[in-house]
């Protein structure tokens, strides 16, 4: 089965994951995957293949005759899909011979445009998947988990030569809580690599700093006709906080290394108000002057205003994983040149965001991230291409073949 397949299969599978319900899985929905992640490489016949009380799906494959001393190497990607967008009744389409042109999706207007994306046009000719412009499609990060289950399933059928291979599937990535429950000491691998990217051939070893804040805010609420002098409007106050931060250092306006303060959800009324942020950077000290700086702004609105309560509660959620990865440079090197093998040009780059490598990274399992064939995830534009898809499983075979030699 090519990996396509099993993610048509993957996609139409709800996902979704929530911050803030205190269970692991986040919802009971990722059940569903983990489920037919399980019966799928028991049934491949990968060895102590379970699913964790957390959610956490994880088997391996032994080591073959005279491979018995080369690294572990573990694969491993996230069930769960992002909550900024609706992941249920997932319909793929797919979108044959594609002539590199906009896409027109079914559903809702909505239009994927090669003049907002450009790298459409370099996927002419292949054969595109889509949803239907109501939800969003999955391919992060189920093209992951279906190019690694595909991967085991080649291994095996074509009598490959390799060390153990080790994989696991995560709920909850999209809420920073992926790496959470994945046990390292027991997942047994030396290395590892997170398929959780875009194009085949992207390779990542560098990723943001994370902070997530929230801002609390309990205001004075009066009637506004006798308000003079005693009414604190806590949106105003929440306004007044976001006006201090930088405000070209957003989401939008930003890329590269470049730094982002983001708010993400505002709500409230006059006697109430909640924010949240995600506070990123590549380098740890800009990393932490951001953090002081939402300090600072939150501690001025608090003198400000006395009257009224502000309060701040901000928690690290993972570092780039740049600062573990530079003594294992051979799994970013063996990685580029898999793809070079294999004609797909490598794509080294700094992600803006992070995955469950970089948690890993700092757990002390080394772990890059590598590319899906997925774009424009988190959204109703997000696509894969089914080609790449397949380049994707021939470039880990490769990175496995490179190991099993070592």
């Amino acid at each position: 089965m090519r990996a396509y397949e099993r993610f048509l299969n993957y996609a139409k599978i709800n996902t979704i994951s929530q911050p803030g319900t205190g269970t692991s899985p986040s919802t009971a929905c990722q059940w569903d995957l983990a489920k037919l992640l399980l019966k799928e490489v028991q049934e491949l016949g990968l060895q102590d293949a379970a699913v964790s009380e957390f959610g956490v799906v994880t088997a391996y494959l032994p080591a073959t005759a005279g491979c018995e001393d080369a690294p572990a190497i573990g694969f491993l990607a996230h069930m769960d899909t992002s909550p900024a967008f609706s992941g249920e009744n997932v319909q793929p389409i797919l979108h044959e011979n594609y002539d590199g042109g906009d896409i027109v999706l079914p559903k809702e207007g909505r239009v994927i445009r090669v003049s907002d994306f450009p790298f459409l046009k370099d996927l002419a000719g292949k054969t595109i998947i889509t949803a239907d412009g109501s939800t969003l499609l999955g391919a992060d990060d189920k093209a992951g988990a279906a190019e690694i289950v595909t991967m085991c399933e080649r291994l095996i059928a074509e009598k490959l030569p390799h060390g153990r291979i080790c994989v696991a599937f995560t709920p909850d990535e999209e809420i920073g809580e992926g790496a959470d429950h994945v046990d390292v000491a027991s997942f047994c691998a030396k290395y590892a690599y997170t398929v959780d990217g875009g194009a085949a051939g992207n390779i990542t070893y560098e990723c943001f700093n994370a902070a997530a804040a929230k801002v609390d805010i309990t205001g004075v609420s009066v009637h506004p006709g006798s308000a003079k002098g005693i009414m604190e409007n806590a949106l105003l106050i929440a306004m007044e906080i976001n006006a201090k931060l930088p405000p070209e250092e957003i989401p939008a306006r930003t890329e590269g290394y470049e730094g982002f303060f983001h708010v993400d959800e505002l709500t409230g009324t006059t006697a109430s108000a909640h924010m949240e942020y995600i506070i990123r950077d590549h380098d740890r000290a800009k990393f932490e002057a951001r953090k002081a700086l939402m300090e600072k702004v939150c501690a001025d609105a608090a003198a400000a205003h006395p009257t009224a309560k502000v309060e701040l509660t901000m928690r690290d959620t993972y570092y780039n994983m740049r600062e573990k990865l530079e003594g294992c440079m051979h799994l970013v090197d063996n990685a580029i040149a898999a793809a070079e093998r294999l004609g797909v040009k490598p794509l080294v780059e700094p992600i803006r965001g992070g995955t469950d490598g970089a948690r890993l990274s700092y757990e002390g399992l080394p772990c890059p991230n590598l590319g899906t064939g997925g774009y424009n995830f988190h959204g109703p534009m997000e696509c894969a291409c089914v080609e790449d898809m397949d380049r994707v499983v021939d470039i880990l075979l490769d990175i496995v073949k490179t190991y099993s030699a070592y």
